[in-house]
């Protein structure tokens, strides 16, 4: 693994993997601080600043931003998650100072112009209305605010028309200033660079973002997993249904352990939902497992789009799947998620964008970067007890969460669904 790490004097740390044979080099700077960092007046802040970080600086217009990148055939985004913050480019090797040029300089002089503000206002409002159309946006917004019910990690990361409407100039510097310091930035690049030139190059564009004390932070509360139910009836041709129950943080013991159960269970096409539920009963069009992890915290869940008619048989044949994990794990089964992880590994390696994201996660999650020699030998300590036990303890020993949109009427309430779980997994436990 050709990569390199130095600190700057202002916290910043500087991170890169020189892949010698690109001719391009993917580079960005990542924030530790998203919507879950927000006050409760704060809602949408954070997204709304990566907006309005494009919108003109005091070198630059936002349409010079645009230009310059686009000049030299490069690229630039950003985006917003629970926890995090990027902005990120694109670009030939030669044209790497000039990337570095543009983000410090979004990060570092933005001018927060008012008429900007109020145009990108009605950007992120028209977002707003466009996912609260969207019922696959929904149902994944409303399945976190059951899960984690009133706290910020829970809240949709785009805000309310109420709050976003609500951002002046002076609090989106009042945030910058509190949030955007050198000790919480990660800048990694990927591809054609070199580790000491980039160094140089951001400590000059970055060397005004001093690391504060952080006195004015405000405290990040530890998120508190509630389980819970929504359900929000529209006249569609299909339901969405989502379940969850608390995963585990990334630094958790069994993170990778949950990681390889949401992939068995419902991470592909050979996966046993797709295979019992989909293929074998046609009971739906889409089926899938997932496992988010977070600093602290974490959800396992099973998403389904399915047709009106199909939904009283489908929940009963997903317990069914659950129940029979937390009975018996194959050992092909493990092999098969060992594969496609480490296929994935190998294949991001080739990958200039996906290298500086996965760097740019582990170094703000674990503070170093992460070999995939280390994150194989975790994966190969998984056996088929542990995965069993896992399910077990994830399954029926934690609080059901409940989200669906969409004719959604078959579908049984949570405390129904949580009782036909458990007398599925007795009637497993009683054919053993």
């Amino acid at each position: 693994m050709n990569v390199r790490t130095t600190t700057l004097s202002n916290g910043m740390t500087v991170v890169t993997e020189t892949m010698q044979h690109l001719e391009s080099a993917v580079l960005g700077v990542w924030v530790r601080s998203g919507s879950r960092n927000e006050n409760p007046d704060e809602h949408g802040i954070a997204h709304l600043l990566e907006h309005m970080a494009f919108k003109g600086t005091r070198r630059r217009t936002a349409r010079q931003i645009a230009e310059e990148i686009e000049n030299v055939g490069g690229e630039v985004n950003a985006a917003t998650s629970t926890e995090t913050t990027s902005y990120h480019a694109r670009v030939l090797k030669d044209d790497v100072p000039l990337a570095i040029d543009i983000l410090a300089d979004i990060l570092t002089s933005s001018t927060f112009d008012a008429g900007e503000l109020e145009r990108e206002k009605n950007v992120i409002l028209q977002e707003i209305g466009a996912a609260n159309d969207t019922p696959d946006d929904v149902v994944f917004d409303r399945f976190a605010e059951a899960a984690y019910r009133d706290q910020t990690i829970g809240r949709p990361i785009l805000g309310t028309p109420t709050t976003v409407k609500s951002f002046t100039p002076d609090q989106l510097r009042g945030y910058l200033k509190c949030h955007y310091t050198g000790d919480r930035i990660v800048v990694v690049a990927a591809g054609a660079v070199d580790h000491d030139q980039f160094v140089k190059m951001v400590e000059d564009a970055f060397g005004d973002m001093i690391a504060p004390t952080n006195a004015a932070l405000p405290e990040l509360t530890e998120a508190r997993y509630t389980g819970g139910e929504y359900r929000e009836m529209r006249d569609l041709m299909d339901a969405q249904v989502l379940i969850g129950f608390e995963g585990r943080a990334y630094q958790a013991r069994d993170f990778y352990a949950s990681q390889v159960l949401a992939n068995i269970l419902g991470g592909g096409m050979s996966s046993r939902l797709f295979q019992e539920v989909r293929e074998k009963r046609g009971l739906c069009y889409s089926v899938y497992a997932f496992h988010w992890g977070f600093s602290d915290t974490g959800m396992f869940g099973i998403h389904a789009a399915t047709g009106q008619e199909d939904l009283g048989s489908l929940m009963p044949v997903i317990f069914d799947e659950l129940s029979k994990v937390a009975d018996h794990v194959d050992v092909s089964e493990i092999n098969r998620s060992r594969a496609q992880t480490r296929a994935a590994l190998l294949m991001s390696q080739e990958s200039p964008s996906a290298r500086a994201s996965q760097i740019a996660r582990q170094m703000l999650l674990f503070g170093r970067p992460v070999s995939n020699a280390e994150l194989m030998e975790r994966l190969d300590a998984i056996t088929p007890d542990r995965l069993t036990d896992l399910a077990g303890r994830l399954f029926f020993e934690t609080p059901l969460t409940v989200s669906a949109v969409g004719p959604v009427t078959p579908l049984m309430d949570g405390d129904t669904m949580k009782a036909a779980l458990s007398g599925s997994r007795r009637m497993q436990t009683a054919a053993e």
